[in-house]
């Protein structure tokens, strides 16, 4: 039990350690990159580190403090137990007066965007200021161990007003604490609150890692490995909770769209397929334009006449070459760009219906474009 145990990304467990052989740990850090690929995990484990009773840079798991902090681990029951604490009826102002904090050592507090109820979970969870304001005030409390951490699972989803709360703490960081922020980019962030993070960003794992974690858990066939390995892109931990399946037949609904759109045929279908899009609650909207991006990508290897594309969808390699073959890369640069706005809709509640019909619209030959619903 210890930093041993985490997969990948030797080199920022190895700088971690050297600052807490050093008696330095940074007041404020900001873990990036990419979903599933160890972030919450490693954060996780420095905290038991910064506070293992027997260890000075790694942790035992074995103290009471390390096997506190462990319980983290289990982040979806202990979200289940603070939303059923707090009632499933509670309004904006009960939200925001008690709020999700998860906590399962007096030292370590856990902020996940708050899904506010746990039956009808809102669409978009978002780390709320009543979070911000509680970490405000503990933050300069003296540890009753060594050392407070708290950590910002998700910190991308606080607005500029919350954003600018927490960025009074980051001001005047408190001298026995640590904050850890998770985001998938730096950029998702103001940049005065990543100015004044020290930066650790999470590189993808490769296939054969990947590969070799899922074969470990052995719950999955040859196969099944293999594809969940290649579609997760180095993350272990979406590649451990995927449905394979459904990703495949979801990524591939998609590309008919892209389809579709570029042909500037079959509208009505066009529309009815945006329409299943947005109303699944199978997959977040974030995870839908990651699959976008995806595509997007492969397609702008296939146009650009690479000799030998490393496509990210290799299992739709027919589909995305008879695509490449109508389409040019400028159309696949509109169309992320088309995503890209997308994206930026997203974080500003924008319709799902609306934003998916106006994309495909958006791609269609010019001649061919239908007038939207309205």
């Amino acid at each position: 039990m210890g930093f041993s145990d985490f997969l990948g990304n030797e080199a920022m467990v190895a700088a971690l350690r050297g600052a807490m052989r050093a008696g330095r740990v940074p007041h404020a850090m900001l873990f990036t990159g990419p979903r599933g690929v160890g972030k919450f995990t490693l954060a996780r484990m420095l905290a038991q580190a910064a506070n293992c009773e027997r260890l000075n840079d790694d942790f035992c798991g074995e103290c009471s403090p390390c096997r506190q902090i462990g319980k983290l681990a289990n982040l979806q029951d202990l979200i289940a137990q603070g939303l059923a604490e707090r009632g499933e009826s509670a309004d904006a102002a009960a939200v925001e007066r008690t709020p999700l904090i998860l906590q399962t050592h007096p030292d370590v507090w856990v902020l996940v965007p708050d899904p506010v109820r746990l039956k009808s979970p809102v669409a978009r969870p978002v780390l709320r200021i009543g979070q911000l304001r509680a970490v405000q005030r503990a933050a300069y409390f003296q540890p009753m161990s060594k050392r407070r951490v708290f950590i910002l699972d998700g910190a991308e989803t606080m607005r500029t007003d919350v954003s600018n709360v927490f960025l009074k703490i980051l001001e005047e960081p408190p001298g026995s604490a640590t904050l850890i922020l998770t985001a998938p980019s730096p950029f998702n962030l103001l940049p005065t609150i990543v100015s004044r993070c020290m930066q650790f960003h999470f590189a993808p794992l490769p296939q054969t890692e990947v590969e070799r974690i899922l074969k470990s858990q052995g719950t999955r066939k040859p196969t099944e490995i293999k594809l969940a390995a290649q579609l997760s892109e180095g993350s272990p931990g979406l590649a451990s909770e995927m449905n394979v399946d459904a990703v495949i037949e979801r990524r591939r609904a998609l590309l008919r769209i892209l389809d579709r759109a570029a042909r500037g045929q079959g509208f009505s279908q066009l529309f009815a397929d945006t329409s299943q899009l947005a109303k699944d609650r199978e997959a977040s909207f974030q995870d839908l334009l990651a699959d976008f991006y995806g595509l997007l990508s492969d397609l702008l290897e296939l146009t650009a006449g690479l000799k030998s594309p490393q496509l990210r969808n290799a299992n739709l390699a027919k589909e995305l070459e008879a695509l490449a073959r109508t389409v040019g890369s400028e159309w696949v640069m509109r169309a992320i760009s088309g995503i890209d706005e997308l994206a930026a809709g997203a974080r500003r509640n924008l319709n799902r219906q609306l934003g998916l019909d106006a994309l495909a619209a958006s791609l269609t030959p010019p001649a061919a474009s239908p007038t939207l619903r309205r």
